[in-house]
């Protein structure tokens, strides 16, 4: 069965994007107006999850690497920016947030942050794969000590009965570990009376917390190995205090349905061996 076409994200629809080397050292501190991201090449606008239409608020992103981190950065257009969650790994995911999803060897890691820098973040395994002696079996991801849910659990009972793997353990209380992440809003949090521009997000994921992720043969990275990375956006909307159940959700590529959890309809990151190319007056 061909997964992608199966969730309407066919191979030829699926994003592309060239994931240059940097050796400059990058403070994450949420700006985006600086070197490098200044001149990194930016996605194409994100489009609808479902129908691949492009989203009425854009929405681009953009990724670096070195030996040490993948970086990723957010710009996000936000006429009205709202944030109430702060308790770490709030469901964020029922207000306005980014995600990033990077595949792995029979799991997958998801990353939601808010424009108050709230994360959530969760490690799944597909159940098919965690058997005792796999490279999952250790304390990481004990079943028993661990807070462990059954995806979907209190998102979706059904939605593993839509991906024909079938159930993953989500391994709830999961930090990655180094990881830095910060935002930065143009506008004002949590006040409709203005009109904002928007807000963005600047993170670092270090190589060494994802030995597990990658897997055996896929780690350490170099130049010229592709990552699968899901890049995402939901969107809380809300007009005479009447909100709708479902949240328009915007990807750099469709799925097919408005589900971030499928590995097949990731984008391509492509490792360039090559630096980042710099102005000439620079």
């Amino acid at each position: 069965m061909a997964i992608s076409n199966t969730y309407g994200c066919p191979e030829e629809l699926i994003a592309h994007y060239t994931c240059f080397r940097i050796d400059d050292k990058i403070k994450i501190n949420g700006n985006l107006d600086t070197f490098p991201w200044n001149i990194v090449p930016q996605s194409t606008p994100f489009v609808d999850m479902v129908t691949g239409a492009p989203a009425f608020l854009e929405t681009r992103c953009a990724a670096l690497w070195d030996d040490i981190n993948l970086y990723i950065a957010y710009w996000i257009e936000e006429p009205d920016i709202q944030a109430h969650m702060t308790e770490r790994d709030s469901r964020v995911y029922l207000e306005n947030d980014v995600e990033v999803f990077i595949g792995g060897q029979d799991c997958y890691y998801e990353f939601q942050i808010n424009a108050l820098g709230t994360i959530y973040e969760v490690f799944y395994i597909w159940q098919d794969a965690y058997k005792r002696g796999s490279r999952f079996d250790i304390p990481e991801f004990d079943l028993l000590s661990r807070n462990v849910d059954v995806i979907g659990g209190f998102q979706d009972e059904t939605r593993y009965e839509k991906h024909p793997r079938g159930r993953r353990w989500a391994f709830m209380d999961w930090d990655f570990p180094g990881l830095q992440a910060s935002v930065k809003l143009d506008g004002t949090l949590n006040d409709s009376t203005d009109v904002d521009k928007g807000w963005t997000v600047e993170l670092a994921f270090p190589w060494a917390g994802m030995k597990t992720l990658l897997g055996p043969g896929s780690f350490p990275v170099k130049g010229g190995d592709t990552l699968r990375i899901g890049f995402s956006r939901f969107e809380k909307l809300s007009y005479n205090g009447c909100t709708p159940s479902i949240h328009p959700g915007w990807s750099l590529n469709t799925h097919g349905v408005y589900d971030s959890h499928i590995p097949a309809c990731f984008s391509y990151v492509h490792l360039d061996k090559g630096m980042l190319p710099l102005p000439i007056d620079r």
